[in-house]
């Protein structure tokens, strides 16, 4: 057998008829097979695969689809060569100073847009009026166990909403979708609160209508009977910016996640309910937890950053220095830039210091300066900073993907939204390259 690819266009008759329509050619068999080759919006080529199969019955092989791309988008762009994250073309650097509220973000990433005044105003006065939970679905926290993992009952608290909310399930109607997302934005940031509190043992805190989204959230994590949490602006905005950083990043494994649940037309709240449980993978959304244990071990036992990158190194040494490299980024992860600053001013603005960030600081030093390092393409990524930001705000390590996850929501909603209005879309189902024996008789169970 053989096969190859030639890109380019194809100099026949085809070309006029096709507009000269890039073709990817592939021989097989003998055969000669042309597919059309298409073009992202920044000159990326994708040989169109998708009717492969069912013309001739040939399938490509990609593990974790890393070559591989499962829809057409308009709401997030990554380039990991150059370090560059944009949400509907805007950068993210200019989210940083000044700062955006969160939901206006949330509006970019799920209408295409930035929000007017009217439609933010409107916006914000939804999510307020959805932000308390049914009693009946609030009561349910105490038959949880007190130890029970926040991304656990948030996942199953996302599925519960669709109990209290059954008519909003076939969303159909741009309204009842609206009504949707709203709530899930809302109470989702409710639902993490409370996971906590149960964690704690402490009573649950009703929302305040009178505060923004993120310091809403603080006060429903952090405030007390007769002693409300006072949030400074330096934490809001830490808050803020850790939500809008997390907000949306092209197809990882929870967005497409979301994707393939929705893509069977499930509800919105099933669809990222099944998200939740693809971020709490610690390959995923649990990655910077591993960075705080890593930094605490590492100041805790006395082992020097210099000698950390020097077990790093040795590939018989059984060190893990996580929060550097990226599956996508080749480059310095654009968000831990960010946030890197933005720990900075935090802690400026607080008086106060970390001996965790010196470490991580050191360990960034040591290492972009290191050879293995800069060969490898081997930078910080988004978690490396961002648990030392959540630290600074008072937020524990068992809460640290629930952050994500809150803002990660609007980019599932988008990503969802986007999906359901395409009317080509059918549901998901990846094919396989069968391995195991052809054929064989069953033996009946005396005879084994």
């Amino acid at each position: 057998m053989h096969e190859t690819f030639l890109f380019g266009r194809m100099e026949n008759m085809n070309d006029a008829i096709n507009n000269e329509v890039p073709k990817a050619v592939l021989h097989i068999d003998g055969k000669q097979i042309e597919l059309p080759v298409l073009t992202a919006a920044d000159g990326h080529k994708a040989v169109d695969v998708s009717k492969l199969y069912d013309k001739y019955g040939i399938t490509t092989f990609d593990p974790s689809l890393n070559s591989t791309s499962v829809c057409q988008s308009t709401i997030t762009y990554v380039d990991g060569n150059n370090g560059i994250l944009r949400y509907r073309g805007i950068p993210i650097e200019q989210f940083d100073r000044p700062q955006p509220n969160f939901i206006e973000i949330a509006w970019l990433l799920i209408f295409g847009v930035l929000p007017t005044r009217a439609e933010l105003r409107e916006f914000r006065d939804r999510l307020t009026s959805h932000e308390l939970l049914h009693e009946g679905l609030r009561e349910q926290f105490s038959d949880l166990p007190p130890k029970s993992p926040p991304m656990a009952i948030l996942a199953a608290m996302f599925s519960q909403l669709a109990c209290y909310h059954e008519k909003f399930l076939p969303l159909d109607d741009e309204e009842l979708f609206i009504e949707a997302a709203t709530r899930l934005i809302s109470k989702a940031r409710t639902i993490a609160a409370y996971a906590y509190r149960r964690s704690k043992g402490l009573p649950f805190t009703y929302p305040d209508p009178a505060l923004r989204y993120c310091a809403n959230f603080l006060h429903l994590m952090f405030s007390i009977p007769y002693q409300q949490y006072i949030i400074g602006e330096e934490v809001e905005d830490a808050m803020n910016l850790v939500l809008i950083l997390h907000a949306d990043h092209e197809q990882n494994c929870s967005t497409s996640t979301v994707r393939t649940v929705g893509s069977a037309r499930a509800n919105l709240f099933a669809s990222c309910a099944a998200g939740v449980s693809a971020l709490w993978g610690p390959l995923h959304g649990g990655a910077n937890v591993e960075v705080m244990k890593m930094l605490e071990s590492i100041y805790q036992g006395g082992m020097t950053p210099e000698d950390c990158i020097k077990a790093a190194k040795d590939k018989d040494n059984p060190f893990k220095l996580f929060g550097f490299g990226h599956r996508v980024y080749k480059n310095y992860d654009p968000r831990a830039k960010i946030l890197r600053n933005a720990a900075d001013r935090v802690f400026a603005r607080m008086k106060e210091s970390d001996p965790l960030l010196d470490v991580a600081r050191k360990l960034e030093e040591l290492a972009r300066k290191d050879s293995y390092f800069i060969d490898r393409q081997l930078y910080p990524n988004v978690d490396f900073y961002s648990g030392i930001l959540l630290r600074a705000i008072g937020i524990p390590p068992n809460m640290f993907t629930v952050i994500f996850a809150l803002g990660r929501l609007p980019g599932w909603i988008a990503q969802w939204k986007e999906q359901h209005d395409n009317p080509l879309q059918k549901i998901n189902r990846p094919r396989q390259l069968y391995v195991g024996e052809m054929h064989k008789n069953y033996v009946p169970i005396d005879e084994r």
